[in-house]
């Protein structure tokens, strides 16, 4: 069977983990990833049905293991290279690349701090201030914050400059802003905008 393993270079940690996770959650591997198992002593002590599981759980710590392995590039499996466990590469690599508990504070702390205060330019078109936006939501989700879409939605009315006042006030008069997704707000929009440039475009004909 042909599968598609992301692979960790040493650059965008929060997107590989995302799409690793994901990958062994398909795989029925993230269990065993997450919470590790024991490794016995002495398995020699052990009757027939706990061997049984043991060999089973070992098999999956195996695969799982050999998907992180051959999940990141050359110089990042060094950092791997000791480890026995599934578990303990993945919590090699997030101590590494993700950091610790302070760190994430940290990240989080100024992440918040560009979502609060990105701008969009006055040459800028929704789509391209969008990008923008969600590209920081997604970091701070990635990071364990719950970031929802309303939160999204409010950042977009707010900060949209004067060309788009008809458009938010219509939307914000007609719309249940706590179940409008940012997709359909960019929707909308991206529509306004259309229309304003086809105005502009037949202005400039005449």
């Amino acid at each position: 069977m042909s599968f598609f393993i992301p692979v960790f270079n040493g650059q965008d940690y929060p997107t590989w983990m995302v799409k690793m996770r994901t990958f062994l959650m398909s795989e029925g591997l993230w269990h065993i990833v997450v919470h590790g198992y024991k490794e016995p002593i002495d398995d020699s002590t052990l009757d027939a049905a706990e061997k049984k599981v043991l060999d089973s759980t070992r098999i999956l710590n195996a695969k799982a293991l050999s998907r992180l392995q051959n999940g990141v590039g050359a110089t990042i499996f060094l950092r791997i290279i000791r480890t026995s466990q599934a578990k303990e590469a993945w919590d090699v690599l997030n101590k590494e690349f993700e950091g610790d508990g302070w760190t994430i504070v940290i990240k989080l702390q100024n992440l918040r701090h560009e979502f609060e205060n990105l701008p969009m330019q006055d040459t800028e078109m929704v789509k391209e201030f969008y990008n923008k936006v969600i590209d920081i939501v997604n970091q701070m989700r990635n990071l364990g914050e719950k970031v929802i879409d309303e939160k999204v939605v409010q950042k977009m009315l707010i900060i949209l400059p004067e060309r788009y006042d008809v458009v938010v006030v219509a939307i914000e008069e007609l719309k249940d802003l706590t179940a409008l997704k940012p997709e359909q707000l960019v929707g909308s929009l991206e529509a306004h905008e259309q229309r304003r440039l086809r105005r502009g475009e037949q202005t400039q004909s005449i």
